[in-house]
C-alpha cells in the first residue's frame, strides 16, 4: 500500500523541499475564499450524488459551536431543494503569517451536519477543498489547481479524516496519525524527528498528521491558515486543503498540464500507482462517475 518515501530535493523555486507522505498501510489507520481585494466570499457546497465506497483503503488505528450547528440546520432544506449552501464559518484569511501549532480541542464534539457533496464527499471536506482552490485562484492563478485534485489526495490519504468525522470549523473528532517513520514498516523510511514533537506528538522518529498527511517539517515549510482563524493546522482540514494545495503548486506548476500535475502529484508520494489512485478519485469528484477497479492499483 503507500509508503513514506524519501524524495529527492525538488528543484523549483524554492531552495529546500521536503518530501510528503503517502498512503496510510491498509487496516491502519463551503468555506471561505478571498477575493482580490482581500474579503470574505461564502463558499457553496452543492447536495446530493452516491454514497462513496469508505472500504477501498481501510482506515488508520490511530486517530485524531453551538451556534454555527443552528446555522446549518437551516441549510439544509435548501440544499435538498438543490440549491447551495454557504458554509457557515466563511470568514476572511488573515494577510499575517500564521501560528505553526496543533491545537487543542476538547472531546464530545459533533461531526459537521453539512450535506454530501459530489459522488458523496463528506460535506466538510468538500467546503474545505473548494476553499483552497478559491484561495489558490486568487493567490496563484497560474497553478489553476481544482479542488477535486485536493479531493483526490485527501480520499487517498485519510479518506476525507475517516469519512468526513470532522467538526463544523474543520478539525477532526480525533487527531489523524499516520504510523511512526521508526522502520519498522515494510517499505516505510526512517524519518528522525524534526519537530520534537509539537505537531506529530512522536518523541524519536516523525509521522504523517491530518487528513492530507504531512510530515512536520514539509509543514512548518509550506504551513497556511484556510479557516482564517490566524493557525495553520495540520490537522484542520482548511488549513490542510490550502496547505496541500500550495505544495502542489510551488514551483510554478500549472494543474491544467497533465504532464506538471503529474509530477506535482509524483511530489506528494513518489508512486505512479499513487498518481493513478489520486487522478482517478479527482476524475470522480469532477465527473460524479465511481473509478473502476482498474484505476485503483495496490500503492
Amino acid at each position: 500500500m503507500g509508503r513514506h518515501r524519501k524524495q529527492q530535493p525538488a528543484t523549483g523555486r524554492r531552495n529546500s523541499v521536503i518530501a510528503l507522505t503517502g498512503l496510510f498501510p491498509a487496516g491502519l489507520v463551503t468555506g471561505t475564499p478571498v477575493s482580490a481585494g482581500g474579503s470574505a466570499v461564502p463558499v457553496s457546497v452543492t447536495a446530493g450524488a452516491q454514497d462513496e465506497n469508505p472500504g477501498a483503503q481501510g482506515h488508520p488505528d490511530t486517530q485524531g459551536h453551538p451556534d454555527t450547528y443552528s446555522a446549518e440546520r437551516q441549510t439544509t432544506a435548501s440544499a435538498a431543494a438543490g440549491e447551495p449552501i454557504s458554509h457557515a464559518m466563511a470568514k476572511p484569511v488573515p494577510t499575517a503569517a500564521p501560528i505553526v501549532k496543533t491545537v487543542a480541542l476538547p472531546d464530545g464534539r459533533q461531526p459537521a451536519a453539512l450535506p454530501a457533496g459530489p459522488h458523496g464527499i463528506p460535506g466538510i471536506a468538500a467546503a474545505a477543498y473548494q476553499n483552497a482552490e478559491r484561495v489558490l485562484a486568487v493567490e496563484n492563478p497560474i497553478c489553476a489547481v481544482p479542488w477535486s485534485l485536493l479531493a483526490g489526495i485527501g480520499r487517498v490519504e485519510s479518506t476525507h479524516a475517516f469519512g468526513g468525522k470532522a467538526d463544523t470549523e474543520g478539525n477532526p473528532l480525533s487527531p489523524v496519525y499516520g504510523p511512526v517513520l521508526d522502520g519498522s514498516l515494510t517499505g516505510n523510511h526512517i524519518v528522525y524527528d524534526s519537530d520534537e514533537g509539537a505537531l506529530d506528538g512522536s518523541a524519536g522518529y516523525d509521522r504523517a498528521i491530518g487528513p492530507m498527511q504531512f510530515l512536520p517539517e514539509t509543514w512548518k515549510h509550506y504551513a497556511a491558515d484556510g479557516n482564517g482563524d490566524g493557525v495553520a493546522d495540520p490537522q484542520n482540514f482548511f488549513d490542510a486543503a490550502l496547505t496541500a494545495g500550495k505544495y502542489l503548486c510551488d514551483g510554478g506548476s500549472n494543474m491544467l498540464d497533465p504532464a506538471q500535475k503529474a509530477k506535482a502529484i509524483l511530489r506528494y508520494n513518489h508512486s505512479m500507482a499513487y498518481v493513478t489512485n489520486v487522478m482517478a478519485w479527482e476524475n470522480s469528484y469532477s465527473t460524479g462517475m465511481p473509478p473502476r477497479p482498474g484505476d485503483l492499483p495496490r500503492i
